[in-house]
């Protein structure tokens, strides 16, 4: 027999079968409901996920952003509601977030009379409280309206079953810690009490949150901290500020579909969106400055095509889940280099290609290496990249790369000064 053959029989032989829902031991209508809405295949994380929390298990999930967490902890959640009628709490940073988790529980688990209430600031209250009063399987919301809630004493979560703390590690960097703190000392109360806490880092706060009040919760992580997905290209413009506008201009050009544009500042974005829409470009933007209205507006708009551009600030970073955006370009490099995981992780979704574009200047040299030392990769270098920190040395063959601006002459001062943000609360 021809080796090669055999070699090919033998890795034929032992390659695994792809997991399925059905695997799992998913109640058979949410298994239907699954099918009926096209979700056959779950990601790693919910393959390592779902069956603990079905048991019953407290969990750490360590997962980057875009990788299924909600039907993660939303069908154990379900599955516990339909057979114990158990009460559910899921804490997020951002009113996005909890109107995404929101939708997603409207889908699958309505048509088992599952029912909601979103409990968020930026919102009237009485909505909410009418809500309340239709006594929800699951409360959805963030830190601070629930804990305006408590203080009004609109809820109780002593008979809470199950509590999801999503993006544990943004609500600590936005400052929820004690709102946090408050909430599960609230919590103490109601026995047997299952908690899944989901974060894409394990900063030391989370490990005492996890110590302090959970029960021997069961360590998940899919990817290593930092991770970015393969599929995403990722680069790096060097410019002069007032040639940042031009880049993005050029940029818009070259692409064709649905691009995400990210502001250090509210200020900055408001800038940006309004020198697109001088450009003839059809845009919107999202940050702190905005009504929860103009925010859904604004990101329902993107979802659907009427804008083709969205610009935000970090609010959004872990706030948007659209699938098929296929640029993000961060026209403001971020604070952290987390933050800069979470912003291109909006593209590249569902196993889709991805390009994320930054744009920097040559003092922000050391931002750049931070970022690579957290991803562990290296960017594409265009423009004036000499003198980068050694992690970033050795990257492309130098064929590979060209200063932009030797190929492409842009005419000076229709974009200066233009961008500059202004106080560096933009969130």
């Amino acid at each position: 027999m021809n080796p090669e053959t055999e070699t090919k029989k033998e890795e034929t032989a032992v390659k695994l079968p792809e997991p399925k829902f059905s695997d799992m031991k998913i109640n058979p209508r949410i298994l239907k409901k699954l099918e009926d809405l096209k979700f056959t295949i779950p990601t790693p994380i919910q393959v390592k996920t779902i069956p603990l929390g079905l048991e019953g298990s407290d969990l750490i999930g360590i997962a980057q952003t875009g990788t299924g967490k909600t039907l993660a902890f939303g069908i154990p959640i379900m599955q516990k509601i339909m057979d114990e009628k158990a009460l559910a709490l899921i804490v997020l940073p951002t009113r996005e977030l909890a109107l995404q988790v929101d939708e997603v529980f409207q889908k699958v688990g309505r048509s088992f009379g599952i029912n909601t209430a979103v409990l968020i600031g930026g919102a009237a209250f009485g909505p909410q409280i009418a809500a309340i009063r239709r006594h929800p399987n699951v409360i959805i919301g963030t830190p601070g309206r629930i804990i305006d809630h408590l203080e009004k004493r609109n809820i109780r979560l002593h008979a809470c079953k199950v509590l999801v703390l999503d993006e544990a590690d943004r609500m600590l960097d936005m400052g929820f810690a004690p709102q946090i703190k408050e909430i599960l000392k609230e919590m103490e109360a109601s026995k047997d009490r299952q908690t899944l806490l989901f974060s894409a880092t394990m900063p030391d706060d989370i490990a005492a949150i996890a110590t302090k009040y959970m029960k021997t919760p069961v360590r998940i992580e899919v990817a290593r901290a930092g991770s970015v997905a393969d599929n995403i290209e990722q680069e790096i413009f060097f410019v002069k500020k007032d040639q940042k506008f031009q880049l993005l201009a050029k940029l818009l050009q070259e692409h064709t579909g649905s691009v995400l544009v990210f502001s250090r500042t509210k200020y900055g974005a408001q800038k940006i969106c309004g020198e697109l829409e001088r450009m003839g470009h059809s845009a919107a933007e999202i940050h702190s400055n905005r009504s929860l209205m103009q925010r859904r507006q604004a990101l329902d708009g993107f979802k659907t095509g009427k804008y083709r551009v969205l610009v935000a600030t970090d609010i959004a970073s872990r706030g948007i889940d659209v699938t098929g955006i296929q640029l993000i370009v961060n026209f403001d490099l971020p604070e952290s280099p987390e933050d800069y995981v979470h912003r291109i992780g909006r593209t590249g979704r569902a196993g889709q290609k991805g390009r994320a574009i930054s744009i920097a200047t040559a003092d922000q040299k050391g931002k750049v290496y931070r970022i690579e030392m957290l991803t562990k990769t290296k960017m594409k270098v265009f423009g004036d990249a000499k003198d980068m920190p050694s992690a970033s040395q050795g990257r492309s063959h130098p064929s590979e790369q060209r200063h932009f601006f030797k190929k492409r002459q842009f005419r000076r001062g229709s974009g200066a000064n233009r961008g500059r943000g202004g106080p560096s609360s933009g969130r």
